[in-house]
């Protein structure tokens, strides 16, 4: 047996060379069949399949605290409208067209999908978060290979927050009345 001991020097003047590859020892089995060496399985995901009506267009609901929103997406320059009205017109905020757009600033879509939806019930910022949700689901129906970029974000979850109600004996949910000592 022979020392076949390598130093960085001598790496160093392989530069470009293969690398000499060391035999396989022998099996210490004495069966006659040889066992193949086990390969590592990596875990596949199966991709979903994409989800699409006869005009091209994903479909999704989204909804948070009572707000619920019915989205439509499908390809074009960015526009969202929203019962009607463009987004500037029903969202005046700019907070909330920012949490209507998230989706796409996550998945680097900006201004590639056009989004009809209407919403019903809640606030505006409630409205807003629904058609966030309605905007994540509708868009890895389209495009199933977005679903872990948007899942990773936390868009495909349903906010389940919501007001707890007033109870009895109390100001408010929790509060107190105020405490008179005389």
């Amino acid at each position: 047996m022979s020392d076949n001991r390598q130093s960085l020097s001598d790496l160093a003047a392989l530069t470009g060379a293969a690398a000499p590859v060391a035999a396989a020892p022998a099996p210490a089995y004495t069966t006659d069949e040889a066992v193949a060496p086990a390969q590592p399985v990596l875990p596949v995901t199966p991709l979903r399949e994409q989800i699409i009506d006869a005009q091209g267009r994903a479909y999704a609901t989204g909804r948070r605290k009572d707000a619920v929103a019915r989205v439509w997406i499908k390809p074009g320059t960015g526009k969202i409208t929203i019962n009607g009205r463009d987004q500037e017109v029903y969202f005046a905020r700019p907070t909330l067209r920012l949490v209507i757009n998230q989706p796409f600033g996550v998945a680097e879509r900006d201004g590639q999908y056009d989004v009809v939806c209407t919403v019903k019930g809640g606030g505006l910022s409630g409205q807003a978060g629904a058609v966030k949700h309605g905007i994540s689901q509708a868009l890895t129906k389209y495009e199933p290979i977005l679903r872990a970029p948007v899942k990773a974000a936390g868009f495909l979850t349903r906010d389940s927050r919501a007001v707890e109600r007033k109870k009895y004996g109390k100001a408010k949910a929790r509060r107190s009345f105020q405490f008179s000592k005389r």
